[in-house]
Formats: C-alpha cells, sequence, structure tokens
C-alpha cells in the first residue's frame, strides 16, 4: 500500500503561517494558495522585541493570515500569543506533537513543517484560558510560590532548632502557629528558662506543658539566635506577601462570583483554592467534551500504554504540575473530613491499593465533580459516607451470605421492619 504524503491530505486553511519560537529570534513561514489553488511559502526571520513583533502582525495581515501555530516553548511564546490574540486563530501546540522527522532539524524546516500540520489539520490546540483567566493563573500561582517558599523557611527554622537541641516540631504540630511563635521570639530575646517558655503554650497545647518544657531544654548561642530572627523576620515577610496576594486573587475573581461559591462547597475546597482551580481550567467546561477528558487531561487517571495485547503500563501522565499539586492538597484534606462520600472513596481505595493511590483516586473525584458543578451550574451534594455499601447492597448481602453459610450456618434474612 502506497504511503499517503501529507501534502496530499485535504486542506483546511488556505492562507496560515507556522512559527518557531526562540528567545531571541522567531522563523514564521506563510503558506498560501492563490485563486488558481497555487500554493507559495515565504519564510522569514523576526528578533522578539516589540517592534518586530508589530512587523511579524503587518506580515501575516498583509498575507491575509487566518491562522497561525506555534509551539508552546517555555515562555516565550506568551508575547507573540499577546499581540495576534483576536486578530488571527492562534493554535499553540505541546513541542512534543510537531516533532519532525529526523534529519531535518532547522529553524526553516521547523516553521515550514509546522505551517505544513496546521495547513492540514493536524495539529491538536492546548487549552489557553482567555486573558482574565491567565492574569488570574499568575496570581494564584504566585501565591503558590510564596507558600513554598515559607514551607522552605520553615525548614530551615526547624533545622537551626535541631542543631540548638531544641525539639519543639516533636510537641508542636505548627512551630510557627501561636503558641511555637511566641515561644521563638522568646528565644530570640534570649529567654532560656523552659518553664518559662512552656508557659506561653496557647489552647490545648497547655495539656503538654511537661513534654513541652522537656523539648524547650537546649543549648541556644549567639549564632541560633541571630539564624532564628532572620528567619522568622522572612517568614513574616512572606506572609504578610501571600495576605497581599489573597486579596489581589479575591478582587480578580470577583468577576467569577458564581463559580468560586459553587466550587466552596466542595470539601476540601475553600475560597481561594477556588480561585486557583478555576485559573487552572478555566469556567468554560466546553473545551472539555467531558469530565473523563478533564481529568486526562489533568495527568489524574491510569495511563494507557499497551502493546501486543499487553497492558504494559497505568502510570498517570504529568499534566500540569500546578493543577495536580492543588488538587492533591484539596483531596487530602477532603479524605480527612468525617462523614463525606470523598472520604469513603479514600478509604474504600487505600485499604487494597495504599494512600497514594487513594489520594489520587479522591483527586480525580474532586476534578469530575468541578466539571459536573462548573456545566450544570448546581452546588455540590454529599452521596453520603454510606454511598458504595447503599449502591452495592445486594452484593454485600450475598457476600456474608456465602461466608456464614461456608461456616455452617443456615442464613435467613429479614428487614429491620419485619423484626419489629
Amino acid at each position: 500500500m502506497k504511503r499517503q504524503r501529507v501534502e496530499d491530505l485535504a486542506v483546511l486553511h488556505t492562507s496560515c503561517c507556522g512559527i518557531d519560537v526562540h528567545q531571541k529570534s522567531i522563523s514564521a513561514c506563510v503558506l498560501a494558495a492563490d485563486r488558481s489553488g497555487k500554493l507559495t511559502s515565504e519564510v522569514r526571520q523576526f528578533a522578539t522585541t516589540t517592534r518586530e513583533l508589530l512587523a511579524l502582525t503587518d506580515w501575516l495581515a498583509e498575507h491575509k493570515v487566518t491562522h497561525v501555530a506555534m509551539e508552546s516553548t517555555g515562555v516565550y511564546w506568551k508575547p507573540i500569543f499577546n499581540l495576534i490574540e483576536g486578530q488571527v486563530e492562534v493554535v499553540l501546540a505541546n513541542a512534543a506533537h510537531l516533532k519532525n522527522v529526523p534529519g531535518r532539524k532547522t529553524d526553516t524546516a521547523d516553521c515550514v513543517w509546522i505551517a505544513t500540520l496546521l495547513r492540514h489539520g493536524l495539529i491538536k490546540a492546548s487549552f489557553v484560558p482567555p486573558k482574565p483567566i491567565r492574569e488570574l493563573r499568575d496570581l494564584t500561582r504566585s501565591r503558590t510560590t510564596l507558600m513554598r517558599e515559607r514551607g522552605a523557611i520553615v525548614n530551615r527554622i526547624q533545622k537551626v532548632l535541631e542543631d540548638a537541641n531544641i525539639k519543639l516540631a516533636s510537641v508542636v504540630t505548627d512551630i510557627l502557629g501561636v503558641s511555637g511563635r511566641a515561644m521563638l521570639k522568646h528565644i530570640c530575646d534570649g529567654e532560656v528558662d523552659a518553664e518559662v517558655l512552656a508557659g506561653m503554650a496557647r489552647g490545648r497545647l497547655r495539656s503538654k506543658s511537661t513534654a513541652l518544657m522537656f523539648a524547650l531544654e537546649g543549648r541556644v548561642s549567639i549564632h541560633h539566635r541571630f539564624l532564628l530572627r532572620r528567619l522568622l523576620a522572612q517568614a513574616e515577610w512572606l506572609e504578610a506577601e501571600v495576605a497581599i496576594f489573597e486579596r489581589e486573587i479575591m478582587r480578580h475573581a470577583a468577576q467569577f462570583a458564581e463559580q468560586v461559591t459553587l466550587l466552596d462547597t466542595i470539601p476540601g475546597i475553600d475560597r481561594i483554592a477556588a480561585c486557583a482551580l478555576i485559573a487552572e481550567i478555566g469556567t468554560n467546561m466546553a473545551q472539555f467534551p467531558s469530565a473523563r477528558h478533564l481529568a486526562s487531561w489533568a495527568g489524574l487517571c491510569p495511563g494507557n500504554h499497551e502493546s501486543a495485547g499487553k497492558r504494559l503500563s497505568g502510570r498517570t501522565r504529568h499534566g500540569s504540575p500546578w493543577l495536580r499539586g492543588l488538587i492533591a492538597q484539596v483531596a487530602w484534606i477532603a479524605s480527612r473530613a468525617k462523614s463525606t462520600y470523598l472520604a469513603s472513596v479514600f478509604r474504600r481505595v487505600m485499604v487494597h491499593r495504599g494512600k497514594k493511590r487513594a489520594l489520587i483516586a479522591v483527586a480525580h473525584s474532586v476534578l469530575v465533580i468541578a466539571w459536573h458543578m462548573l456545566t450544570d451550574r448546581r452546588p455540590y451534594q454529599d452521596l453520603g459516607p454510606d454511598y458504595f455499601e447503599r449502591s452495592r447492597a445486594e452484593q454485600i448481602k450475598r457476600y456474608h451470605t456465602r461466608k456464614l453459610e461456608h461456616l455452617g450456618y443456615a442464613v435467613t434474612l429479614q428487614t429491620q421492619s419485619a423484626t419489629e
């Protein structure tokens, strides 16, 4: 059988452009057909300065280009996307999906190849949310980065305390909580009496006063106090920055108030997490044909690697690390709730598959729930902690009946109303 060439396929876009993006320059190829159907090709190089990118937009308008495709190379595609968005239809593609055959790797060959694939509709567009969503995404991801930096500072504080033989973390869950922070500040001020430090405990931590007193008996030097003082100052600065970002996130998310309110009803999701989820997946679920498509895009469903009829691997794909991190945190909080459907999902999977897979299962359920809620515009309705028992009532009844009969018992089942 003769192999069909790309050039022989049906043409979907008569005037299109493929762009190969780099940090300092871009290569662009315009493929256009005249009235007689003759294909013309023109390749040009542009710098990535604003003036040169404006020249690119004029060049595209001159050739009446309707569709542009480029790779999602780092962050270098963003200035181009921002300038030509709204003027032409932009297709942002995964670089792994646009690889040319080996031996044809030049900037010119790449842009011609991208333009050829686009002309025949062979490029699958990546999800790029509208500008308001992208701006919200910048805010939520910046806040996440600040929270990670704060976590790193907490770890450094813990290392300094261990070096001074202060075992505060073995008694206190959060060393930067109200009680822990008060103790650390007094340690920085020179307080060495463990009994005085332990007396600063608040709430339920007061019941651990004896353990606290032993944990706070250390050997704190001037060097340790200097490090703790500076690390606490850094942590406080980061917390203030996080608060500023949270206020800006809520102000920016006011236009998505309905969606934020809906997602806030899911166990494990607060308003900030709801804003972050909207920033990652958007509010229009039309780009995901089903909840399964969204879960697959996020990398929260089993992989599909099969050859010769054998399933070789079921590992999840990478997906967005920002979305996976967010959903994993939400899933962990939801799994620790009491008397909820999501908590029952976690317990049900954990028994057979372990905590990590159970966490992924809960994350998958959260994302599916979010898809349906944003699609149907309905608040969350919990199915209850006994959902699986109710849905498998007959199966559970048969299972336990067989077990009792196997032990030699004659089993007669009656409903509770019949025995009253």
